[in-house]
């Protein structure tokens, strides 16, 4: 341990030791053993093994169970603007390498842990920004980050209009941060007077809210798998389950459907697709439901068969262990009644977007399905979320999203 080191020193159990020595960067209130010098809650602290080895630094965070977030292993470094700056230069190179120019209309640019920012998520729409600040130690450096960001991103050529704080969250409670919404001030700048702005996804147009839309106006995580599904399409007759803004629904359109209908139980979310369609030009090869999909499927089995590809793409079902088997139960009934209605040789796309349903659990619920259905299944791809939501190695909660395309034989 170098003796110039001035931050509080956190000794923590090897239990904690040897999950951050395997990448992890969460240290957990039960795994301090010790607690040296005075800290502000979010302010940094230095983490130590039983031995004084030092392991990491990491914001402090007083009233979480996630008592330290690491942001840095290296024990050389000086957390000063130029620090920060350079990570925020990292993050966007890095998306600038791995995604197409044209991708990089809406994309995630911070994804939290997995690029060194614990509790932070920045999506970039069009010329917006939303983000959410999930963490006291982020909550306590939005001020110097976000106008940086900003200034990284307009010297690189982007138009950046405004940022929105998404934070009402019920995950700042637990940090004992207040909810709330609106426009940050930018310094010298006016906020802009609309919370909307169009995107491109895929060549296709949407209007997003960065006030209204779920999380942060959209989801972007999966841009490439809905351009899968829309090569997939040409020629099919779709139902695209679970719709909420009709992207997938969109795709297989613009992909050459024969004909898409587009399913949610929400009569907003339905509203919302059809407006989409409309923007695009695509209304005329689709149709849409309002519908609960659970009370959907059993009925479309009692009808002629009309469907030959069904895009499963639900929300999370569950957001805890707790609830996981409940979970794998619907979505167990969801891919039944998919493969049940599917004629032989028809396609079957099925995800889950919560970490909560690891991947074993998930593949078995469809083998299990496709046992009870009387099917095989053909894999044609296995995918995950996009590049701009990276998985971190080592931080399994960085990898969530479970996205398979079947033939049903």
């Amino acid at each position: 341990m170098k003796a110039e080191r001035t931050y509080p020193r956190y000794t923590v159990t090897p239990k904690a030791e040897a999950a951050i020595l395997r990448g992890h960067p969460w240290v957990y209130g039960q795994e301090v053993l010790s607690a040296e010098g005075e800290p502000e809650n979010g302010a940094l602290v230095d983490v130590l093994s039983r031995k004084g080895r030092y392991l990491g630094t990491g914001f402090l965070s007083e009233r979480s169970k996630i008592r330290v977030r690491l942001l840095s292993r290296n024990a050389n470094d000086r957390f000063d603007e130029a620090f920060w700056r350079r990570k925020l230069q990292w993050a966007w190179k890095y998306r600038k390498t791995v995604m197409e120019p044209q991708d990089l209309d809406c994309c995630r640019i911070i994804f939290g842990e997995a690029d060194a920012f614990p509790g932070l998520t920045v999506d970039k729409f069009h010329d917006l920004l939303s983000v959410q600040v999930l963490s006291m130690g982020m909550e306590r450096i939005k001020g110097m980050l976000l106008p940086m960001l900003a200034e990284v991103l307009r010297r690189d050529g982007q138009t950046i209009r405004g940022i929105y704080e998404r934070n009402e969250v019920s995950l700042r409670d637990k940090e004992g941060l207040p909810q709330h919404k609106g426009w940050f001030p930018l310094p010298g700048e006016t906020p802009p007077a609309s919370p909307l702005t169009e995107i491109t996804e895929n060549g296709i147009r949407y209007l997003v809210d960065v006030e209204n839309g779920q999380k942060t106006g959209f989801f972007l995580d999966q841009k490439y798998n809905r351009r899968c599904v829309g090569r997939l399409a040409a020629g099919k007759t779709v139902l695209d389950c679970f719709t909420h803004t009709g992207s997938f629904a969109l795709n297989a359109a613009l992909g050459g459907a024969k004909h898409v209908t587009a399913v949610d139980v929400s009569e907003g979310a339905v509203e919302m697709a059809r407006a989409n369609a409309a923007r695009n030009g695509l209304e005329g090869r689709m149709d849409f439901l309002a519908a609960d999909v659970f009370d959907l499927l059993p009925r479309l089995e009692k009808e002629p068969p009309r469907y030959d590809f069904i895009i499963l793409d639900p929300p999370a079902f569950t957001k805890s262990r707790k609830t996981v088997t409940n979970a794998m139960a619907g979505y167990k009934e969801i891919n039944y009644r998919a493969m049940q209605l599917l004629p032989r040789g028809g396609y079957l796309a099925t995800c889950s977007c919560s970490h909560f349903a690891e991947e074993s659990r998930f593949l078995a619920m469809l083998q299990d399905a496709a046992h009870d259905a009387g099917v095989q299944l053909r894999q044609i791809e296995a995918r995950q979320q996009s590049c701009d939501h990276p998985i971190l190695w080592g931080v399994k909660e960085t990898n969530y999203l479970k996205f398979y395309l079947f033939q049903v034989i």
